[in-house]
C-alpha cells in the first residue's frame, strides 16, 4: 500500500505551532536519482513482476515506490535487454496503459535474482541518502516548549520542579535516565514525552547497503499519517511531493521492557529469505526509545549501556552483515532509560557520565496523592468519602511510613469497585471497605510452607 501524505507545512491533528517542519526528501527524476545501481533496481523489478503478476507501469509505480516516469524509464531498461516485453493488449479500464510481461529469459532472471534474495516491491534508499535525511529530521533539532510539555503531560499530577528537569532534557534530544520508586508514573511520563514532540518524519521503508537491503518501516513502530492515494491514472496527478520510498510518520517510538536482549540490537538475518530486518534502535531513528524497567532484563544493566556508549556519545551506531562486513547507520534517537533501582548499584561512573540527564521521580505528596486520588474517583465514578480518606490517612499509611505512590490511587479504587460489584452493592467508600482494599496492596511477611 502506497501512502501519500499532506504537505508537510499544512496543519496537522494538534498544535501546528508545536511541530517541526521537516525538509522532504524530494522525488527521484530519473533511476540515477534514486542512488542505486541500475541491475538492482531492474532485478527487483523483474522479481516484482514475477511475485505479484502486475503487467502495468501504473502498478509497477505504485508497489515499486517510484514516480511514473522513473518506472517507465526502468521498464524499458529491462525492455532493451529483453527481459521485458510488451503484451500488444491496451486496457481500457486502465487509462489505455499498455500491458507487459516477463520474456522466458525475464523469468529465469528473476528465478535466479530471487535465490539471491527475496526482497521485492518498494525500492530502496541508499545508506547515504538516508543519512542526509536524518539530518534533515534529526531528534536534536526539534523546539521543545514549556507549554508543549505540560500539555501532554496535562493528565498527570506533577511537582512543578519536575518540568524543569525534563524540559531541556526532551529539548536537547539526548539522553535521559529516570529512576525512582516503582508505582510512580515513570512509564506514563516517558509517553508522554513521546506525546510531546508532536511533529512528522519520513522513514524509508528499506534502505541499501552494499546491495544487500534492510527494511525499516514496520507499522507497529511507524504510525503513518493518513493520507490519500495518489492514483497514478487521474488526469489530476500529484505533484511527488516527496519520494515515494519514504513514509510520513509521526516520531517513531520503541518501548522495551525486561524482555530486551543484546540481539535484538543487532540487525535480523532471515536466512531463508535472505534479507535484513532494522534493529530496534535504528527503527526508532528520529523518534524516542524507551528502555523500560531496566534491571529487569536478562542482560546485566550494565552491559545493555555498554551497548550503547558509543551510539550515545558519537551519534553512530555499528551493525554488521552476515559476512561480517561492519557499517555505520545514524543513531539519532532519545534513549530513555527508566529503572526502579538507584543508578550507582548497577552502573559504573563512566556509564552514568555517558547519560546526559539523571532525574529522579519520586512518589507524591499527599497533597498530591489526595489530587490523583480525587481524580481517579471522579472518573471511576466512585463518591468521595471524608471519613474514608481520614481513615486511610491516619489509619493505614503510617503502617508504611507514610510514604505514598502514584499507582496507589488506582489500585485501591479498583479494589473497592471489585468488592462492591461482588456484594451487590453501589459504588462508595467506606473505612471498611479501604480495608478489604488495602488488604490487597501488600503482601504479609512471613514464610510460606511448602
Amino acid at each position: 500500500m502506497t501512502l501519500q501524505a499532506p504537505t508537510p507545512s499544512a496543519p496537522v491533528a494538534g498544535d501546528p505551532a508545536a511541530r517541526t517542519r521537516v525538509e522532504p526528501p524530494p522525488a527521484p527524476r530519473s533511476m540515477a536519482d534514486t542512488g542505486l545501481s541500475m541491475v538492482m533496481m531492474r532485478d527487483i523489478l523483474l522479481k516484482t513482476i514475477f511475485r505479484m503478476n502486475i503487467d502495468l507501469v501504473s502498478d509497477i509505480a505504485r508497489i515499486c515506490c517510484l514516480p511514473i516516469g522513473v518506472a517507465q524509464e526502468l521498464v524499458d531498461l529491462a525492455r532493451g535487454q529483453r527481459l521485458v516485453e510488451a503484451t500488444g493488449t491496451l486496457h481500457a479500464t486502465s487509462g489505455n496503459e499498455m500491458g507487459y510481461q516477463l520474456t522466458d529469459a525475464g523469468k529465469a532472471r528473476a528465478l535466479d535474482a530471487l535465490s539471491q534474495s527475496e526482497y521485492f516491491g518498494a525500492m530502496p534508499v541508499p545508506l547515504d541518502a538516508y543519512r542526509a535525511q536524518v539530518r534533515r529530521q534529526s531528534i536534536r533539532d526539534i523546539v521543545m516548549t514549556r507549554d508543549q510539555l505540560t500539555r501532554a503531560m496535562g493528565h498527570l499530577i506533577l511537582p512543578p520542579t519536575l518540568l524543569d528537569q525534563l524540559g531541556p532534557a526532551v529539548g536537547s534530544g539526548r539522553s535521559i535516565l529516570m529512576y525512582g520508586p516503582p508505582g510512580n508514573g515513570k512509564s506514563s511520563i516517558s509517553n508522554g514525552i513521546r506525546d510531546a514532540l508532536g511533529d512528522r518524519i519520513y522513514v524509508p521503508r528499506a534502505i541499501e547497503y552494499s546491495g544487500q537491503v534492510i527494511t525499516v518501516y514496520d507499522p507497529i513502530v511507524h504510525s503513518a499519517a493518513e493520507a490519500m492515494v495518489d492514483d497514478p491514472r487521474s488526469l489530476r496527478r500529484g505533484t511527488g511531493r516527496f519520494d515515494g520510498r519514504y513514509v510520513l510518520c509521526e516520531r517513531p517510538t520503541v518501548i522495551t521492557g525486561g524482555e530486551l536482549s543484546l540481539d535484538m540490537l543487532d540487525l535480523t538475518y532471515n536466512p531463508t529469505a535472505r534479507t535484513y530486518t532494522a534493529p530496534l534502535q535504528l527503527k526508532s531513528t528520529g523518534g524516542v526509545f524507551i528502555v523500560d524497567d531496566l534491571g529487569r532484563q536478562a542482560e546485566p544493566p550494565q552491559k545493555l549501556v555498554n551497548r550503547w556508549i558509543v551510539p550515545l556519545e558519537e551519534a553512530k551506531d555499528i551493525l554488521a552483515l552476515q559476512s561480517g562486513e561492519k557499517f555505520e547507520v545514524p543513531f539519532d534517537t532519545l534513549v530513555i532509560f527508566s529503572t526502579n533501582f538507584h543508578p550507582n548499584s548497577i552502573f559504573d561512573k563512566a556509564a552514568l557520565r555517558r547519560i546526559f540527564f539523571k532525574i529522579k521521580i519520586d512518589g507524591p505528596s499527599q497533597e498530591n496523592f489526595l489530587k490523583i486520588f480525587a481524580l481517579v474517583a471522579r472518573k471511576k465514578k466512585v463518591p468521595l468519602d471524608e471519613a474514608s480518606l481520614i481513615h486511610l490517612l491516619k489509619v493505614k499509611y503510617p503502617t508504611i511510613g507514610n510514604v505514598y505512590a502514584n499507582y496507589q490511587p488506582v489500585f485501591l479504587l479498583d479494589q473497592i469497585i471489585a468488592i462492591c460489584d461482588f456484594e451487590g452493592i453501589p459504588y462508595q467508600m467506606t473505612p471498611a471497605l479501604i480495608d478489604r482494599a488495602w488488604a490487597n496492596m501488600f503482601v504479609e511477611d512471613g514464610e510460606v510452607a511448602h
